[in-house]
């Protein structure tokens, strides 16, 4: 098996379960023109067993691990860390809320570069690494025997798989899909979903739980939802007894879909009550501040500003803005429910900048509760880059 020597001192990382190995920790790799995605061992500086992984020759995440044991990374490895994903989804009872969730959340189940989402029967898979373009073809398979679902969609279709020397990847990798729109149900409420063109893999499963809570502030409340893409906040808002909803987001195509969600859920959400808005949530913030508008409660949950750490600076200052002018919009009482997506932000960081906008803003906040992913997206304690979606519940004093 082919293997790569760190540097010395390098190997600290590993032994703290951390699965990535970075070019500039490697000392040497016995075999440089060894096939993107194939299984190496990870040897310290002394030529001691580290781990087994996948090898990216192009990427700075050289290596990504498969197991730190001295183990076959082979397809019954492959069906066996899918039995345990599918086991902890079970445990956590994810099922009893939705017929849609994530169904493997990539190094957090131990599959660097593999993130699947079930959609009620359809399984959408999503290759990010070199690895899991080595092993897809094998994990498609297993997938289908250990689900029993027989259709699964590829949207390997982001950005970082440029990184792996990847070009992007969508369509039906297994079964026949004749339709890329379906229906889901969360807490009882429909979405129609666009695994082919939607966000992500069609939908936010991450904020299933998020959306459900912001609901229950709703009732009563005068509501802006910003970045509102289908209208899961919205639709929750409404369903929950919210006197309005005003949605925003500079997507038509998402408002459309949205107005659908509206009129699948007509028997608990008054149409009446509901406003679309398309424009650039920014430019609309600031009118609505000229204009002396104000709401009850307003939903922030902006899409990724900052993918790396590199970006943070450039991120932290949108998010600011958009922060200050969502306290500037709030009445007295109101609630900021307000969320960051982005690896390159964390949640000190996120909490600062927040508080730096309410103190530009000229008004006190209280932090009520810290939200998160959904537990379909479990975080692993050696993986804490798992950790990405940052969500506070601010009320305006």
């Amino acid at each position: 098996m082919m293997k790569i020597i760190l540097n010395a001192g390098r190997e600290k990382s590993l032994l703290r379960r951390h699965p990535w190995v970075f070019a500039s920790a490697i000392k040497n790799v016995d075999a440089p023109s060894a096939a993107s995605g194939s299984t190496v061992d990870l040897l310290s500086s002394e030529g001691h067993f580290l781990a087994r992984a996948s090898y990216s020759p192009t990427s700075q995440i050289r290596a990504r691990v498969w197991t730190f044991n001295d183990e076959p990374v082979d397809k019954e490895f492959f069906r066996r860390k899918i039995r345990e994903a599918i086991a902890l989804r079970q445990m956590s009872k994810v099922e009893s809320h939705t017929n849609a969730y994530r169904l493997i959340h990539a190094e957090s189940d131990g599959l660097p570069g593999f993130v699947v989402d079930q959609y009620k029967d359809i399984l959408v898979l999503q290759s990010t690494t070199a690895g899991s373009e080595f092993w897809k073809d094998t994990v498609a398979d297993l997938l289908i025997e250990e689900t029993g679902i027989q259709n699964i969609y590829e949207r390997s279709d982001v950005d970082v798989r440029e990184l792996e020397g990847l070009k992007p990847i969508t369509g039906i990798l297994r079964g026949t899909i004749t339709n890329s729109q379906l229906q889901i149900t969360e807490y009882d409420l429909k979405f129609n979903v666009d695994i082919q063109h939607g966000h992500k893999t069609g939908f936010y499963l991450d904020q299933r739980a998020n959306r459900h809570r912001a609901g229950e502030f709703a009732k009563d409340r005068d509501v802006l939802n910003c970045f509102c893409y289908t209208g899961g906040f919205s639709i929750q808002a409404l369903a929950n007894g919210a006197k309005s909803v005003l949605s925003v987001d500079s997507s038509a195509d998402a408002l459309s879909l949205l107005e659908e969600n509206i009129a699948l859920n007509r028997v608990r959400v008054p149409a009446d009550r509901h406003t679309s808005l398309e424009g650039d949530v920014f430019q609309l913030l600031r009118k609505f501040r000229d204009e002396n508008r104000s709401f009850d409660m307003i939903i922030l949950d902006p899409p990724k500003f900052a993918p790396t750490a590199a970006h943070a600076e450039k991120a932290s200052r949108a998010y600011k803005d958009i922060n200050l002018l969502a306290f500037k919009l709030l009445r007295h009482g109101g609630i900021l429910v307000t969320f960051s997506c982005s690896g390159g932000i964390d949640a000190a960081l996120f909490q600062k900048i927040v508080a730096s906008a309410a103190l530009d803003a000229g008004v006190d906040a209280t932090i009520t509760e810290h939200l998160s992913q959904g537990s379909d997206h479990p975080v692993s304690l050696h993986f804490p880059e798992g950790s990405y979606l940052k969500g506070l519940v601010c009320v305006k004093g």
